[in-house]
């Protein structure tokens, strides 16, 4: 037969023999796998029941022997009775009598275990292995003494190092927008310097499971410190946000929430006013931040208003023409925008009139300019005749005779308005100056006082 039908004949016996060899060798396994199972089921006997007189010498021999060779052990009597081996004598704690115990039990033919050991209150017994545990600990720190020094030393030079990088204060003011960040940057950098000084010294003592420890735990504790200190964080978060954003100047008349006065200086922790009575207030950043803020003083032009009534009967036209003629005549009124008014309401005996006018704050006092200018146009109405008409109250007696009525009028009753003059125009010499105490006295504040101040005049206002 030529080779190539041999060949042939080959594979196709192998195709055909091949999934009976399959299942053989499945089967061989299955059986296999039954006979281990089978014998891991049958319990070997623990305990020898062919065991000699022989059989515990031999144990008792071997355990005096391994006693022997471990110090603490040495004086531990032993008795062996068909396997059962007995351990009693002196010891000198429980940690021994328990690894003796532990021992005997590791021995081949012993059934059980019984300690009848007595506490052992020498002084020898109980203070030696003190002292030798103490000598070799300190033996082993005094070895590894130049290996701490070098430790230590790279810690020292990596930390004085970062408190060169942070001690550059000139080159952090350049590059951050303000000192508070200025010094931020440098503390972190400080921080962050000893922080690699330690690892690296710890590294050199092959000692950084320790600071995986403890930064770990120092994790766990910060969560909770944050926790703890939100309130503390997110001031001082507003402190930075604060200082970047530059929201006023030193000296500027802001009213931040309800609390009204004059900027002493920016803290990391607090915003300083001087109250227009001349009282320290501090808001803490996280309010401030918050808040909304009104400040008085970064427009120098200041609109007043303030509402006077006329008569019913009165034409209010004239009374409004009236009005403007004396405010307008102020010296501290600016004359860009005009001073203006209408008719804010019309009530059951008077007519509620709003006057509105503008003066500059850097030469005229707010409420001063306000005062004087309710003042003039009040005397100027009442000049003219116009009446600032009081409330009226109609009393009525219900025993007296049904048309019996008194009306009490606690205003004189106006004259006709066509006998009144339609304008007239008061013109007095009233003191109107700044009020500048309390800017005074923020200024003497400041200029008396090392305190750090975040506001910084350089940078530009939000």
């Amino acid at each position: 037969m030529p080779l190539k039908c041999r060949l042939f004949s080959l594979l196709l016996l192998a195709i055909g023999l091949g999934p009976v060899l399959a299942n053989l060798v499945l089967v061989d396994e299955a059986s296999a796998q039954v006979a281990v199972e089978e014998t891991a089921n049958v319990p070997e006997p623990a305990i020898d029941p062919a065991a000699t007189e022989v059989d515990d010498i031999a144990i008792a021999n071997r355990l005096r022997g391994i006693f022997r060779e471990i110090k603490g052990l040495e004086s531990i009597v032993i008795t062996v009775d068909a396997g059962v081996v007995r351990l009693s004598g002196p010891i000198a704690d429980s940690e021994s009598a328990d690894r003796a115990a532990a021992i005997a039990q590791r021995v081949s033919g012993v059934v059980t275990v019984e300690s009848q050991f007595e506490r052992d209150l020498s002084v020898g017994s109980n203070v030696e292995p003190v002292v030798d545990k103490f000598g070799a600990t300190l033996q082993s720190f005094l070895s590894a003494l130049p290996l701490i020094g070098i430790a230590f030393l790279a810690a020292i030079v990596v930390g004085l190092l970062g408190h060169f990088i942070a001690s550059l204060m000139g080159f952090w003011r350049r590059v951050t927008p303000n000192i508070f960040l200025a010094e931020l940057i440098a503390g972190s950098i400080r921080v962050l310097f000893i922080m690699i000084g330690i690892f690296i010294g710890l590294d050199i003592l092959n000692a950084t499971a320790l600071l995986g420890a403890v930064l770990g735990g120092a994790g766990v504790i910060g969560l909770a410190v944050g926790f703890a200190l939100r309130d503390t964080v997110d001031n001082y978060m507003s402190s930075i946000m604060l200082s970047i954003r530059q929201p006023f100047r030193a000296n500027d008349h802001v009213l931040i929430g309800d609390r009204e006065g004059r900027v002493v200086r920016l803290t990391s922790r607090a915003t300083i006013l001087m109250t227009l009575d001349g009282n320290h207030l501090r808001i803490p950043n996280a309010t401030v931040f918050k808040a909304e803020i009104l400040n008085y003083t970064r427009n120098p032009e200041r609109r007043f208003s303030f509402e006077l009534g006329v008569d019913a009967d009165d034409d209010p036209a004239a009374a409004i023409e009236t009005g403007l003629l004396a405010i307008n005549g102020q010296d501290f009124v600016l004359n860009d925008p005009e001073a203006t008014a209408e008719i804010r309401e019309v009530g059951d005996s008077n007519i509620v009139i709003a006057f509105h006018g503008w003066i500059d704050q850097r030469n005229s006092d707010f409420k001063k300019a306000r005062g004087a200018a309710i003042r003039v146009t009040k005397n100027a109405l009442e000049e003219c005749g116009f009446a600032l008409p009081e409330p009226i109250y109609r009393l009525r007696f219900d025993s007296g005779p049904p048309s019996l009525s008194v009306v009490a009028d606690l205003v004189e009753s106006s004259a006709p308005a066509s006998e009144k003059p339609k304008s007239a125009a008061v013109i007095e010499s009233v003191d109107v100056s700044p009020e500048d105490h309390v800017e005074k006295l923020v200024d003497s504040e400041r200029s008396g006082t090392g305190s750090a101040d975040l506001l910084d005049d350089q940078q530009p206002v939000e």
